[in-house]
């Protein structure tokens, strides 16, 4: 299916709070929030990283990650300054290793007063979406039979204050690393206010990248099997999700690694595909290998039009980069949105 053109120039655009700058050394919010203003974008992804980093300052002490009565008001100054910059909060993310845990367990425990405290501070930040990456909880720690149980007793208490569910395959997810596992979680849930968060990195990144190989692709079959079945992969995607079950696509590319990771993980306990999506995320157009134009291309072919949100997490190529102009590189993205959506459509575009 051919892509008009003149439908993705109304997709609404929007950065994540926490990848504007080096990833080992985040510039204060602020600052950033000016150049994602000034850049042209119309929100915000809000990391609960930024909310703790920012209320420091703002409330000029450390803030435990469980305060939610002082989280909520750091929430609430973010908002104010964000509606001072014309730009929307459009989610609250990352919440990682939610679903899973056993009857009983603390981890259940802890996952759902999580819940309900992320609920409290998107409230005071005013927005209306959650996200939540596929787990990495090795798997003998979960029960996989309440995964989809979890999910849905999650939408449930998000439903009340009409809120939405945005649920996000993470390439290193021990359970539902690719876009097919989400989906099928998603339907099973079977709630309206569920859906999925797209992303080029996990979708590229694990289903035709590795970043354990010397040549950076994945190796278990000759490379022309691979691409015809990541091929397939995404003509799967385009013909099988609707549209309204996409809440946004994050856009951001990949390096390949200096030198292949281990398979093990780290001694942080984080996979490759972690560790690679750390500090390994530039831009599109920006000395990534990835094939970021077929993933976009298949997502639209699904008739989406909703929010597209950059996400990188670019420490250069060696991974070890700290010195970025904040202005420069925020435009750079706004002009990878214009020439994204061009080549999608099969357009020519200057360089």
């Amino acid at each position: 299916m051919d892509l008009d053109c003149s439908s993705l120039l109304t997709i609404p655009v929007s950065y994540a709070s926490c990848s504007l700058g080096s990833p080992s050394n985040p510039p204060p919010l602020l600052d950033r929030l000016h150049a994602i203003s000034t850049a042209g974008f119309e929100a915000i992804e809000l990391s609960f990283p930024d909310i703790l980093s920012f209320g420091s300052q703002h409330l000029g002490h450390e803030i435990d990650p469980k305060n939610y009565d002082e989280l909520c008001t750091v929430a609430a100054e973010i908002k104010v300054q964000c509606e001072k910059r014309k730009l929307g909060v459009m989610m609250l993310q990352p919440f990682s290793n939610f679903e899973g845990w056993p009857e009983g367990s603390e981890g259940r425990r802890d996952a759902f007063e999580r819940a309900r405290g992320w609920i409290r501070i998107m409230q005071a930040c005013g927005t209306n979406m959650m996200q939540v990456g596929s787990s990495d909880t090795p798997l003998e720690k979960l029960d996989p039979k309440r995964i989809v149980s979890d999910l849905r007793e999650l939408a449930g208490l998000l439903e009340g204050p009409g809120f939405r569910l945005a649920y996000e395959n993470w390439c290193w997810s021990t359970h539902a690393p690719n876009w097919l596992d989400v989906w099928n979680i998603v339907k099973e849930v079977d709630r309206p206010n569920i859906g999925l968060c797209l992303d080029t990195f996990q979708t590229a990144g694990g289903e035709w990248a590795d970043p354990t190989t010397e040549s950076g692709l994945l190796e278990d079959v000759p490379r022309d099997k691979m691409e015809k079945r990541f091929q397939q992969s995404l003509t799967d995607l385009s013909k099988t999700i609707p549209q309204d079950k996409i809440y946004l696509l994050q856009i951001s590319d990949a390096y390949k690694v200096p030198s292949p990771f281990s398979t093990e993980a780290d001694d942080s306990g984080l996979l490759p595909r972690g560790r690679w999506s750390h500090d390994f995320r530039p831009l599109p157009y920006n000395g990534g290998y990835l094939p970021i134009i077929e993933v976009t291309r298949a997502v639209l072919r699904t008739g989406f039009r909703g929010w597209f949100s950059y996400e990188v997490f670019d420490g250069g190529p060696e991974g070890k980069e700290t010195d970025v102009d904040l202005l420069a590189y925020a435009y750079t993205a706004k002009n990878v949105q214009e020439r994204l959506v061009a080549e999608c459509a099969g357009k020519k575009f200057p360089v």
